[in-house]
């Protein structure tokens, strides 16, 4: 079974500038734009259609676009996928008081509200 070690590096020989794919080598963030839409759309009717193996075949399309759009990022040299999963553990930690802290919190709702609310403060600080 492949390890998220071997799709770092299948996407990265896909973008290879000697061996790389010719198509792969020549996308960028926005030239990627629809295939990320189209891909998420496929997830949500997977979703509605209940088909749940072709609902991992669709989350596994939108995980190399994020991959495809990391790679480019570390070509850029602007970030790289450890950047987007250090970002993303730093953000559900930081939401997840009631988790992670010492935040109590007895309902769903009382969790989205909380969510609501650091993510206010969060984008606060942001310039």
């Amino acid at each position: 079974m492949y390890t998220f070690e071997d799709l770092i590096d299948v996407v990265a020989k896909l973008r290879d500038e000697e061996k790389g794919c010719p198509w792969d080598r020549e996308q960028t963030h926005e030239s990627l734009k629809t295939y990320l839409e189209n891909e998420c759309q496929e997830v949500i009717q997977a979703i509605d259609n209940g088909d749940m193996e072709n609902l991992c075949e669709e989350l596994g399309d939108v995980l190399f676009q994020i991959m495809i759009h990391s790679q480019i990022g570390k070509e850029e040299e602007i970030f790289t996928i450890e950047d987007v999963i250090d970002g993303l553990c730093r953000k559900m930690i930081y939401r997840h008081p009631h988790v992670f802290g010492n935040v109590k919190v007895n309902s769903a709702d009382e969790c989205n509200a909380l969510w609501k609310e650091l993510k206010k403060r969060e984008k606060g600080k942001k310039p």
